[in-house]
């Protein structure tokens, strides 16, 4: 990336953080990787918001996620009850670095169903369309960016 690249990239962090406290609190945000490519991610910042996640969407584009927002770092582990299409994970620490991914996680078919997560506390889970992880060529250690709005 160019400096003139970040310079951009941290510009439109400013102004999306700025936005979003201007609207209150916004659904949507940009999640920037480290290649310099985005997606809008979706915010699931409430427990009822984390509970329903992608439940019973019939597609997800490949610039589009979820980004789920805990009140506190934790182990938190993800399931594929309801879920119709396959997800990549990816579990964030509070630097916002990834300490873990799952890829392709398939729908679950019965119950019960198997349960995914990492092994260490973490303050975010990033969820992508199946193969996105790869498609971006994330891996553990690597920075995700984006602004949250004010949350309280």
């Amino acid at each position: 990336m160019t400096r003139r690249d970040g310079l951009l990239r941290i510009a439109a962090l400013v102004l999306g953080a700025l936005h979003c406290g201007a609207q209150g609190r916004d659904k949507f945000i940009k999640v920037y990787f480290p290649d310099g490519r985005s997606v809008t991610a979706e915010l699931a910042l409430t427990e009822a918001e984390r509970a329903l996640g992608l439940m019973n969407r019939e597609k997800i584009l490949p610039d589009q996620g979820m980004l789920f927002v805990f009140d506190e770092e934790a182990v938190h582990s993800f399931w594929m009850k309801n879920t119709l299409v396959p997800l990549d994970m990816l579990w964030l620490d509070r630097d916002r670095r990834i300490v873990h991914i799952e890829r392709d996680v398939p729908p679950c078919q019965a119950d019960p169903c198997p349960s995914y997560g990492p092994r260490r506390p973490v303050s975010y889970v990033l969820e992508l369309k199946g193969g996105m992880a790869a498609a971006f060529r994330l891996k553990a250690s690597d920075k995700l960016d984006f602004a949250l709005p004010p949350l309280k």
